[in-house]
């Protein structure tokens, strides 16, 4: 039985890092495990230009702890009036990494993203002229559609036109939840690929309905059927380089979450390898771990893997019922359980 595993250092291909005290208090925990992180625009007001990301990146670096070495990727939020001069600039002097589409009402904080598709499609073209990758949030927000089909309506109304008609146009699908989606994936070009978080790997829809709600269990898009779960971790467990790590980590704190109408994220981040790390063992597939976790998401993006190692150690690793972040406490993801492998370093 393989008491250690050592990877290179991985990424964090998906993160909510939040602003202010929430920043200071969680970024540790992406700092810890991950060198790099791509990081998520949506804020109040959003990260929607060049200074706003200038500025955001820089309250990251300064809340990062001493001692540990992170680069936050940064991401544009795209609107229904983004500039795609704008857009290019950033690109171009590294400011993004990415530029995120949030459909308009999809998720939290998600009011200005996105009415309709048409009105992007001079920036989705220099995007793709340039080779700045689109991160994609993949709901359908149509009141007709069920929540548990807007992946897959997002997919045939969407993504497969936008597809078609921009070949070129390189797509993340951002925190894959569906049978539909993983096979859209697969099918697609090399220029589409997507991330997995840890949660849509370990639950479905029970564990957020059966015995009460459960509100820690709540994110956008929801877990689904069990088939889609499986299909998931077949495919984060392939060793196909079209699948890497997003945690999606989203933290909130307790009582925004615990109330009459809760917040949509989970909080990941503080034990987000030893989560991943639990079902590629349970999949029979610790030799691809590193493909995930640190390989395919620098070769999609175009960026070097990183020099760094780290390694992780068979032993119980019990993960508190809250954390304290400041004056707020959060519940992270696997609250009050013993998992089996620890962050050793």
């Amino acid at each position: 039985m393989t008491s250690s595993i050592t990877i290179r250092r991985p990424d964090d291909w998906h993160v909510h890092l939040r602003d202010g005290a929430m920043l200071a208090g969680v970024v540790g925990h992406t700092a810890r495990q991950f060198a790099r992180a791509i990081v998520m625009p949506n804020l109040s007001p959003p990260v929607v230009d060049v200074a706003s990301a200038r500025a955001y990146r820089q309250r990251i670096m300064d809340a990062v702890p001493a001692g540990m070495e992170f680069s936050p990727l940064m991401t544009a939020y795209l609107t229904d009036s983004t500039d795609t001069e704008e857009m290019r600039r950033g690109f171009a002097q590294g400011v993004f990494t990415a530029a995120k589409l949030y459909p308009a009402g999809a998720t939290t904080n998600s009011a200005s993203g996105v009415t309709d598709i048409a009105n992007i499609r001079a920036v989705l073209e220099v995007m793709a002229e340039i080779g700045m990758p689109l991160c994609v949030h993949g709901e359908v927000t149509s009141a007709d559609v069920d929540i548990f089909d807007r992946e897959a309506v997002f997919i045939d109304r969407i993504l497969a036109p936008l597809i078609a008609d921009l070949p070129q146009l390189k797509v993340i699908f951002e925190h894959l939840t569906s049978e539909e989606g993983v096979a859209f994936v697969q099918g697609a070009s090399a220029n589409v690929a997507a991330t997995i978080t840890p949660q849509h790997l370990h639950i479905n829809r029970n564990a957020m309905l059966v015995g009460g709600m459960r509100p820690h269990a709540y994110c956008l898009p929801v877990a689904k059927r069990e088939k889609h779960r499986l299909a998931l971790r077949r495919a984060a467990t392939s060793g196909s380089a079209k699948f890497f790590l997003g945690t999606d980590s989203a933290p909130h704190a307790r009582e925004a979450k615990e109330s009459a109408c809760g917040c949509a994220g989970i909080f990941n981040a503080p034990f987000a390898l030893e989560s991943y790390l639990t079902v590629f063992e349970d999949e029979g597939a610790l030799d691809r771990f590193e493909g995930f976790a640190s390989l395919h998401g620098p070769a999609f993006y175009g960026l070097p893997v990183n020099g760094q190692s780290v390694t992780l150690e068979r032993a119980d690793c019990p993960v508190p019922q809250v954390m304290d972040v400041g004056a707020a406490q959060l519940v992270p993801f696997h609250a009050g359980e013993t998992l089996r492998w620890r962050f050793a370093s």
